[in-house]
């Protein structure tokens, strides 16, 4: 841990320009969008301490303790804001896609799974990397890490839903097939990422989604 914190900290940042009266959210986004910077290079959020994100940003430690108790509520914010960038992707792709259920539901999917792929240092972190705080010891409760990813989800149990309205899928439970789908997908994003030699078929994203969200079984 030692090693990464030096690694990620040994180039000073830039001392950064005092904020004018009524400034001071923009220095919250910038100690989040610099947690971010520090995760995408080192791959691990350990990376991420008061100490590093404060020299990233420029400015000192202490400065960070009126827009953020600890290092967990940083991480908390970067989790925020990467569920609600990806939520805006999956709304991007419904609105791009035409009125077949199907075909915005296999939009919904890949496009979650492309997120995955582009993006998985964030992608880990977002679904439970080594930050999970004790929530007994940090500013992080318990009803915080309840409701990450609610949105998100509901996008996909609608896509689904809509799917199963129509005829399509034979789901009478959209909202539990939902997350049988989530969790195939989020399988198959974690080990693309760590088992890379693979040989992934070229078509198992259609193949995981299509039998998960009982597209097969409607059409029997």
């Amino acid at each position: 841990m030692e090693h990464t914190e030096k690694a990620a900290s040994a180039t000073p940042g830039p001392t950064r320009r005092r904020n004018r009266r009524g400034e001071g959210g923009r220095l919250r986004d910038d100690i989040v969008a610099a947690a971010v910077e520090l995760l995408d290079e080192a791959g691990d959020e350990r990376a991420i301490t008061l100490r590093s994100v404060a020299r990233r940003v420029g400015i000192a430690a202490p400065s960070i303790y009126p827009h953020f108790p600890d290092q967990p509520a940083i991480m908390l914010a970067v989790v925020r804001q990467e569920f609600t960038g990806l939520g805006n992707d999956l709304r991007s792709a419904l609105e791009r896609t035409g009125d077949d259920p199907r075909q915005r539901l296999y939009a919904v999917c890949h496009t979650y799974l492309d997120f995955a792929r582009l993006h998985p240092e964030r992608y880990r972190t977002m679904f439970g990397g080594l930050w999970m705080p004790d929530l007994g010891e940090s500013s992080v409760t318990k009803e915080d890490m309840a409701t990450l990813g609610m949105e998100t989800m509901q996008i996909l149990v609608d896509a689904l839903g809509d799917c199963a309205a129509a005829g399509y899928s034979a789901s009478t439970d959209p909202s539990t097939d939902a997350v049988a789908l989530w969790l195939g997908m989020h399988g198959l994003a974690h080990q693309r990422a760590v088992t890379r030699a693979f040989p992934w078929p070229e078509d198992i994203d259609e193949r995981i989604i299509h039998t998960l969200a009982r597209l097969d079984a409607a059409d029997a």
